[in-house]
């Protein structure tokens, strides 16, 4: 497994810091794998270093708050500082009065992770009493794929871009040779994630009904979401559903860390737009899975990936909106603000100039690029064309 050195730099400053350090990210988006990594960079205080992670059925009897602070106390014995690394820790209740006693009465560095986007909410703050620091995790961006198999020649990383594309970037679906092993292991991820995070979590009584309407978000990336247009699909299938019932699913798959949801922005009224959302996969393969007797949707793909890489990089995204035209992305970070257009291909005239024409009337001078698949360069007007391997193989 290759070092996610991205992620260890900017941790590795609080590592004695008495802020509790907070992971978040999708199951299986390789949270564990960076726990251990930040323990062997902390291995001369190996007898210092408490690990839970509350997956393992070793732990199962840590139910609550009250067993979590009575097991940790018991593995205190001295007044060094101690290492607290608690995994999944949403799965034990009333967690945060554990975490908060520990910081105010122990001499602890504490770091935990979770796949529940409520570690991501504005609650946490109450919850931890404001002292935390967060760090978004995801999976392998295309860079670490790249890293992981040790390619170098063109052909083998195109080849591995085709596959990124499809089956996405959880680590261990690489562990797994045949198409069959890996199908089964990201199919036992996303019905974890259904079933264990949300089903479970949310006490939803119509199962059934809950995983079509999955299955339905998740094979339909990258789009602007309309409940109508949903509505109208369930009706020819004669599927009774509400529109409360509608967005009750989208809330809990974007709790779930399954998918993100991604508002619009209005260029020109500098405004969010209203019902203009759309909503990307954390992970390609997760919807793949499902994607039976369905047209691919490279361009839907490819927006999602060029949607997680921005992630990936630190970026604030939003979609754009320049008088009825979309760009598909306005990504900011601190004063730095880019704009980004995706397409599958410019082959065509009129691909070119919808693209490339979406950008007219913005006159500020931040900069704008068309991201695609072509090899030819197609740069004009001041505005870059990037292919998409070349974008994503950046530093």
């Amino acid at each position: 497994m290759i070092k996610r050195e991205k992620y260890l730099c900017k941790i590795r400053e609080f590592y004695d810091s008495d802020l509790i350090k907070v992971i978040i990210g999708i199951r299986r988006c390789g949270k564990s794998v960076l726990l251990k990594q930040i323990m062997e960079e902390l291995k001369s205080d190996d007898d210092h270093i408490i690990y839970i992670n509350f997956e393992d059925v070793e732990y199962a009897f840590i139910k609550d708050y009250l067993d979590l602070n009575r097991y940790v106390k018991e593995k205190i014995i001295d007044d060094k500082k101690y290492y607290l690394f608690f995994d999944e820790i949403q799965l034990v209740t009333e967690w945060e009065k554990a975490i908060n006693s520990f910081k105010a009465t122990l001499n602890v560095s504490i770091f935990v992770t979770g796949s529940n986007s409520k570690l991501l909410s504005s609650e946490l703050a109450t919850l931890l009493s404001g002292r935390y620091v967060s760090f978004k995790i995801s999976p392998f961006s295309f860079n670490e794929v790249i890293e992981l198999k040790g390619i170098k020649d063109r052909r083998d990383i195109e080849d591995a871009f085709n596959d990124y594309l499809l089956w996405g970037g959880l680590p261990q679906r690489f562990e797994f040779k045949t198409e069959d092993g890996m199908k089964t292991y990201l199919s036992d991820v996303f019905d974890a994630i259904v079933l264990k995070d949300i089903v479970k979590r949310h006490n939803i009584k119509n199962i059934t009904l809950f995983e079509r309407v999955m299955e339905y978000l998740v094979t339909n990336p990258s789009q602007v979401f309309s409940p109508t247009n949903m509505l109208r699909e369930f009706s020819k299938e004669e599927i009774p559903i509400s529109t409360r019932t509608i967005y009750e699913c989208l809330d809990y798959a974007e709790s779930s860390l399954l998918m993100s949801k991604v508002s619009s922005f209005d260029i020109r009224g500098k405004r969010i737009l209203s019902r203009k959302d759309k909503y990307y996969l954390s992970d390609l393969g997760l919807g793949q899975i499902l994607n039976v007797n369905k047209k691919t949707q490279f361009g839907a793909y490819l927006e999602n990936v060029v949607y997680n890489e921005l992630i990936y990089r630190g970026y604030n995204v939003s979609v754009g909106n320049n008088n009825g035209k979309e760009i598909d992305f306005i990504a900011t970070k601190y004063n730095k603000k880019e704009y980004y257009q995706v397409t599958y291909t410019l082959a065509s005239k009129e691909t070119e100039e919808r693209e490339f024409g979406a950008y007219s009337n913005i006159d500020d001078n931040y900069p704008k690029y068309v991201i695609s698949t072509d090899k030819l360069d197609y740069s004009q007007n001041g505005i870059i064309h990037k292919n998409i391997i070349d974008f994503l193989l950046e530093e």
